[in-house]
């Protein structure tokens, strides 16, 4: 009987592209949410979901610009200067929840993650 894979916990940097927003992050990531939302699409996101605990903001809360739609509950994070958008955040019953994009984590190769598709569309 074999036991299943564990994806081990890292320390992760991440940001914007002009470094204005930099962050750290500590998570297992092996799965990545690929929505196809009207934001998340067209801004070609792949988010994985962390608790604000295991996220520190190490530069640039002054920088980002918050965006709300729809519902008006997931806070679309992007930079003021360069426009990327490395991370948002929404509170759920079980506390704050920080959407971490991928692709903005340094020297993470993107392939290692399995996309998991979700469709935030229909919402």
């Amino acid at each position: 009987m074999s036991t299943p894979e564990t994806t081990e916990e890292k320390t992760y940097t991440g940001g914007c592209h002009c470094g204005a927003v930099r962050y750290t992050v500590r998570a297992a990531i092996d799965k990545v949410i690929e929505c196809n939302c009207s934001i998340c699409k067209k801004a070609g996101l792949l988010l994985a979901f962390v608790p604000a605990a295991s996220f520190t903001l190490d530069a640039g809360a002054e920088a980002t610009t918050d965006y709300l739609f729809n519902r008006m509950v997931i806070h679309h994070l992007f930079c003021s200067t360069c426009g990327i958008r490395p991370y948002g955040w929404g509170d759920r019953p079980s506390g704050r929840m920080i959407a971490v994009n991928v692709r903005c984590l340094d020297g993470v190769d993107l392939d290692q993650f399995e996309r998991q598709p979700f469709d935030g569309a229909s919402m």
